[in-house]
């Protein structure tokens, strides 16, 4: 069946087509026949309880330099939409908690990948906390003392924003380190949420892997491995990927929790594992379809339209 289709992301212009996972979402749904649109965030208007976008209708090309083409922008309804993809990146902030809002409007009779009160209630730091026992010793608070107690316990830690994405503002801070307090400073100076403090995984030296989850089974899976002298695997942090499977322990956690991210309308989901624990549920714009295709030889992007088609179907029966 064909399928109007809109995406809702980034400018286009500046992804790199050789890594960026919207990219094979929309070259999948082209080789399918859907019809593909693009628009902004900040193109979403709702004028009498309707939501609008100012939108483009798209074909993609993996051509560097010539990757896309787009019409002329048109109003579009996107009550008039079968499927919206939301894959615009984080921060999780209160303009991307609007836009799940607006994509309320339309959802689920329009189908938003993911859907939009799933994904505003699982912020990825939060989120993951509903599954305490998978997890690493956590604390999350705005609280120096507290925050002081929990590095005497543990020794090393690490800290992080709990909104942050991508690897920024990842910290570890060791036994020795005479930085803590300016750290907890330098978070409270830049946002009012409380951060989140991990026991530190020394496992993290072997990689931090991130494993995608379609309809809430397991995909396939890439190794992160940071670089010397650095204690972030994400690639936006220079992390290097590397071929994988997925061991007991992870098979385990894909098992506990897939049925809920099924269940929540969570189609596509990144978690991410070091050594025995899950550290993260990524659902807002999960990445990684591209590197674990090179590794694996398949084709993530069909499952996941493979999903949306079904879910789709099941709408109209």
């Amino acid at each position: 069946m064909s399928l109007a289709c809109a995406i809702q992301m980034d400018p286009i212009e500046s992804i790199d087509i050789d890594a960026d996972s919207t990219f094979m979402l929309a070259m999948e749904a082209q080789h399918r026949g859907h019809g593909l649109y693009l628009y902004l965030p900040t193109d979403l208007s709702l004028r009498h309880n309707r939501l609008y976008a100012k939108a483009r209708t798209l074909t993609v090309q993996r051509k560097k330099g010539d990757h896309y083409q787009m019409g002329p922008p048109e109003m579009v309804d996107l009550a008039a939409m079968d499927v919206i993809l939301m894959r615009q990146d984080p921060p999780f902030d209160m303009a991307y908690i609007t836009a799940t809002h607006l994509l309320e409007h339309v959802h689920p009779r329009t189908l938003v990948v993911n859907d939009p009160a799933e994904v505003r209630n699982a912020p990825e730091k939060l989120f993951v906390t509903l599954f305490g026992d998978l997890m690493p010793p956590t604390l999350i608070t705005s609280n120096l003392d507290e925050i002081i107690q929990f590095r005497a316990e543990h020794r090393d830690i690490i800290l992080k924003p709990l909104f942050g994405n991508g690897g920024a503002g990842v910290f570890h801070v060791s036994p020795e380190d005479e930085n803590l307090t300016a750290l907890v400073e330098m978070f409270a100076a830049i946002n009012r949420e409380p951060i989140i403090a991990q026991g530190y995984l020394p496992e993290i030296r072997k990689g931090d892997k991130r494993i995608i989850l379609v309809d809430g089974e397991p995909a396939g899976a890439v190794n992160r491995v940071p670089q010397a002298g650095e204690a972030r695997a994400n690639f936006h942090a220079g992390g290097a990927g590397f071929k994988t499977a997925l061991t007991g322990r992870e098979k385990e956690i894909c098992r506990e929790i897939g049925p809920i991210l099924k269940e929540k309308g969570l189609i596509f989901v990144g978690i991410d594992v070091i050594g025995d624990y899950l550290t993260e549920i990524n659902v807002t714009s999960p990445t990684g379809i591209q590197e674990i295709n090179g590794f694996d030889g398949g084709s993530i992007e069909s499952l996941i339209w493979d999903a949306i088609e079904s879910r789709r179907h099941e709408m109209a029966v």
